[in-house]
């Protein structure tokens, strides 16, 4: 499932390509697992409108719409909304000219002004699309913007692992697998350790560990480990500097001993038994 870098990567992408871009007309396929608005609502809220943005909130990319003059949406004066896009485990979000054939598993195709198509695709069919109002904030706190003192304090009292805690997206979303296993090694922590037993330099660590991977594996284009592409269809390069994440049996990277794996929260989780205490 792509993961917080993955969908920084992809809404960015995609607002540099189309923000302004007038939406002419909607297409959805008819999957009723895609869609948790009405079809009817999502073509009614977009035809018509201006993309004005689109940006991450956790691990949904939200594209900012504001209806106009030609939008099926009329009142005495302009209205914003949201259309929510989550990508799910196989989703992809991508910026098409119309002569492209038409991707198997397409769910939702918004024709742009200037002839371009954005297409939804999604093989798996757990990706999710909605309306909502102008402010989605999602579940959690951020964890690219959350100051160490803050941090500190969502994990205090907290009895789960810290894997479990950095997985829990009413705490932080936009954390997932690949990067909570990826902090917690350069953190030197282990991920059964109690969330709410780890001391203040510890967590100090780690709050600089997760800032620091989320920032590289953006620049990097996030991690390509399954279907991920960007909104060019171009993979990314941060799987390439993965320490510990699918390196289960193979030597640390950093001391030589054998990586360990455990179950944490329902997940394959993988760590250094000698680098994370």
């Amino acid at each position: 499932m792509p993961e917080l870098p993955e969908v920084e990567t992809v809404a960015n992408g995609v607002h540099d390509r189309i923000h302004g871009r007038r939406i002419l007309g909607v297409w959805t396929s008819g999957k009723p697992q895609t869609f948790k608005s009405p079809e009817t609502e999502i073509a009614e809220t977009l035809t018509g409108a201006r993309i004005t943005r689109v940006h991450r909130v956790g691990k949904t990319i939200v594209m900012d719409v504001q209806q106009g003059p030609g939008s099926r949406v009329q009142g005495p004066k302009p209205k914003k909304s949201q259309f929510l896009i989550h990508l799910g485990m196989t989703g992809r979000l991508l910026v098409s000219q119309p002569e492209v054939p038409l991707p198997k598993h397409t769910h939702a195709v918004l024709s742009l002004d200037d002839g371009r198509e954005v297409r939804f695709v999604d093989p798996r069919r757990f990706g999710r699309l909605s309306i909502a109002g102008e402010d989605y904030l999602g579940p959690g706190a951020e964890p690219t913007t959350i100051s160490a003192e803050e941090f500190a304090a969502v994990f205090k009292g907290r009895r789960l692992a810290i894997k479990a805690a950095l997985l829990n997206q009413s705490i932080l979303h936009g954390v997932g697998n690949i990067y909570a296993d990826e902090s917690l090694f350069r953190a030197g922590i282990r991920p059964r350790r109690q969330a709410g037993r780890l001391t203040r330099a510890e967590l100090g660590r780690l709050h600089a560990a997760l800032q620091q991977v989320l920032a590289h594996a953006i620049r990097l284009g996030g991690s390509s480990v399954s279907d991920y592409v960007d909104a060019d269809g171009i993979r990314g390069f941060f799987q390439l500097e993965h320490k510990v994440y699918s390196r289960a049996g193979l030597p640390c990277r950093d001391c030589g001993a054998t990586l360990r794996k455990v179950i944490v929260a329902g997940r394959t989780t993988v760590y250094c038994p000698v680098c994370q205490h």
